[in-house]
């Protein structure tokens, strides 16, 4: 995934509790529980497949460590190895 986790642009807390790999127009959304490291990197748990994000700037709100989220990437930032998607 090359593309940072930005609070409120590209991810939000979700309470669906539903893993989800979809496409959504220009943009690929991955659902799941969010896992933060002290290094400002995430992983996000999408049904027992770890997707590793950097975390922005910003800082995400707090609790979002173990809560559910939808992040949104374009296509052109997410690559499924050896495939592009």
């Amino acid at each position: 995934m090359d593309e940072d986790i930005v609070w409120a642009v590209n991810a939000w807390p979700c309470d669906s509790g539903v893993y989800e790999l979809r496409e959504d127009g220009d943009r690929v959304v991955f659902r799941g529980q969010l896992s933060l490291f002290e290094d400002r990197g995430a992983a996000l748990d999408v049904g027992g497949t770890q997707i590793l994000f950097d975390v922005a700037d910003r800082a995400l709100p707090e609790g979002a460590d173990g809560s559910w989220v939808e992040v949104r990437a374009t296509r052109d930032h997410v690559t499924v190895w050896p495939y592009e998607v």
